[in-house]
């Protein structure tokens, strides 16, 4: 596989991580960040994640593959002057929406230079301090109306892919975003809300830490993410989200009912239910 010039426009947790892989796997010549915060380029220049900083007005005429790694609503402002800059530069996104992202370019006369990638990978953290070796290793990644880019750019980014260690699979940009909001999207807002309910119920922090269980910590870890990200993916996302919440807050009317009327029996057939979840996930 060619070793190109790379840039990630965005160092932080998920960028400054691909960036960790694409080095170790030989994949880039040169890797060039592109980072709206002075403090996060230094961090990503310290750690080695980058070889140099450049602007995003120089980052066409200095790189040959493009990644943004970015607040997706800041991908929609940004993607369409790129793709109006470049030539046979490949341009991926990595953003956790992807109907918007897409529809924004559908018309562009060089569409066929960008891939849409979400890699099913994060953390709570944020930032280039917090990237990980190996992070996409055994990880899915999904990749979205590949009919749409040009098949240099497409063949390029699955062998990346591959490299990193993600298994691909493949959907038009209203599936993806649908099946994220029932398997990523929800569990984001419903750590966040729980978290807001401890913390109106529980006014003494020392009790929630000495007290909180490995079930509590695992639950709540997703309210630690980053709201800059986040509430970007909920406005896109906005009706896919309102979808699975409204059958979300149905579920849990019925467990309240349960202990409301005292329905015991009803109570265990809902957490029966609940353990089928077994058969998928382990």
């Amino acid at each position: 596989m060619e070793r190109k010039k790379i840039a990630i426009i965005g160092t932080g947790l998920i960028g400054g991580s691909l960036a960790l892989q694409l080095n170790e796997k030989g994949l880039a010549s040169k890797l060039i960040g592109v980072d709206a915060s002075p403090e996060n380029e230094r961090v990503a220049l310290e750690r080695g994640l980058v070889d140099e900083i450049t602007s995003i007005a120089e980052v066409t005429e200095k790189a040959e593959v493009i990644i943004l790694s970015i607040p997706v609503d800041q991908i929609v402002i940004l993607l369409p002057g790129l793709l109006d800059k470049v030539t046979d530069q490949i341009v991926i996104d990595l953003g956790s929406t992807k109907s918007q992202l897409t529809g924004s370019v559908q018309s562009h006369p060089k569409r066929g230079r960008y891939v849409a990638a979400h890699p099913m990978w994060g953390t709570e953290y944020s930032g280039p301090a917090a990237a990980v070796h190996g992070a996409f290793e055994n990880k899915a990644v999904i990749l979205c109306n590949v009919e749409e880019s040009d098949a240099d750019a497409l063949e390029w980014t699955k062998n990346m892919f591959s490299r990193i260690g993600m298994h691909q699979l493949y959907m038009d940009a209203q599936a993806h975003d649908l099946h994220a909001a029932y398997v990523s999207h929800i569990s984001h807002i419903t750590s966040f809300a729980l978290a807001n309910t401890v913390l109106e119920k529980e006014r003494e922090d020392n009790a929630i830490f000495e007290l909180a269980s490995a079930g509590f910590e695992s639950t709540v870890r997703l309210a630690k993410s980053n709201p800059k990200m986040w509430v970007p993916v909920f406005k896109q996302n906005r009706e896919n989200v309102l979808d699975v919440l409204n059958e979300h807050i149905s579920q849990l009317r019925k467990f309240k009912s349960c202990l409301e009327k005292e329905n015991w029996e009803y109570l265990e057939e809902l957490i029966n239910d609940a353990n089928k979840i077994r058969r998928i996930i382990k």
